[in-house]
């Protein structure tokens, strides 16, 4: 039996994932692929290893479809969202199928989930720092994500353990610094918004002060986002806006690294957004190796389950 699926694996359409595949295929492969020809169509099986100890495990719907595109088989020894190791070369899957196809999805795929396990990895580490530290709010990404890869990005964030902050400029309404100054005022950009999202979108506004924040809050925005503050100056700065307006939501970000994010935690703040979640975010190494018949590899051993399947 395969590992059941993390929740967050349902959110993904059926659709998105094959038309992902397809344009990852299409892109590493346009044209003829002269080296299938060495290795032809005969089956074969490859080890998916893990090479990078104490990661999460995240990709995992991405990577069976990239494999199920090309007629191949994913046997899954760990569940999406497990942590990986401890040991320095980990057996984490099973692929088998034609070698042409196997070797024809093994970058994508694996370009995939080494990416999404990175991002999850430095998730669940964030938020085991906020859990640690008995905060109370939301580590949550930014809209700096990889262009086409945004889904897989998002998705990760979300076997880690943060908040996905919004999808796209569609999800939720973020007047920044370029907004107001184009609009005039703050309260006249989120008036000009509130125009359009009516009641179902929340509005955020990027502010670089407490007057700007309560320019906002007094405008009819739903959060606002102290911007660049430094630590003690958010504190002050967001225990004075929740005393004025006490369900307005407060989000601090720019210069929160996993370093210092300590430091932001504070009973006022509810949202911390940080861009290292996938900007300059380390990858987990995998590879996927080839199986010689009746050969075995002594750097790993096969889990039972595995001999039964």
């Amino acid at each position: 039996m395969p590992p059941p699926e993390h929740p967050a694996a349902h959110s993904i359409p059926r659709h998105a994932l094959t038309r992902l595949a397809q344009e990852w295929l299409a892109e590493d492969t346009p044209n003829f692929d002269p080296a299938a020809v060495c290795v032809g169509s005969q089956d074969v099986e490859a080890w998916l290893l893990c090479k990078t100890p104490r990661s999460l495990l995240a990709g995992v719907p991405f990577f069976t479809a990239v494999f199920m595109e090309v007629g191949c088989t994913v046997n899954w020894i760990y569940q999406e969202g497990a942590e990986i190791g401890p040991d320095a070369v980990t057996l984490t899957a099973v692929v088998r199928g034609p070698a042409s196809a196997l070797l024809l999805g093994e970058r994508p795929a694996l370009n995939c989930l080494a990416r999404a396990s990175g991002i999850a990895t430095r998730c669940s580490q964030l938020q085991a720092k906020a859990k640690a530290e008995g905060w109370h709010g939301e580590v949550a990404g930014t809209r700096k994500t990889t262009p086409g890869f945004r889904l897989v990005e998002k998705y990760a964030m979300l076997v880690g353990g943060v908040s996905t902050h919004r999808q796209d400029l569609s999800g939720m309404v973020m007047l920044k610094d370029n907004h107001v100054w184009a609009s005039g005022s703050i309260t006249e950009a989120v008036r000009a918004a509130r125009s359009v999202c009516g009641f179902s979108s929340k509005i955020e506004v990027e502010c670089r002060s407490t007057e700007e924040g309560r320019e906002a809050a007094r405008a009819g925005a739903d959060i606002v986002m102290l911007d660049n503050f430094q630590s003690q100056e958010l504190r002050a700065a967001a225990g004075a806006l929740k005393a004025e307006f006490p369900a307005l939501l407060i989000e601090a970000s720019g210069g929160v690294t996993p370093e210092n994010i300590t430091l932001y935690f504070s009973p006022c703040v509810d949202i911390i957004s940080m861009g290292c979640v996938t900007q300059g975010c380390p990858v987990v190494d995998f590879s996927l190796k080839v199986q010689k018949p009746a050969e075995c590899s002594g750097t790993c051993v096969v889990p039972e389950a595995l001999t039964k399947s």
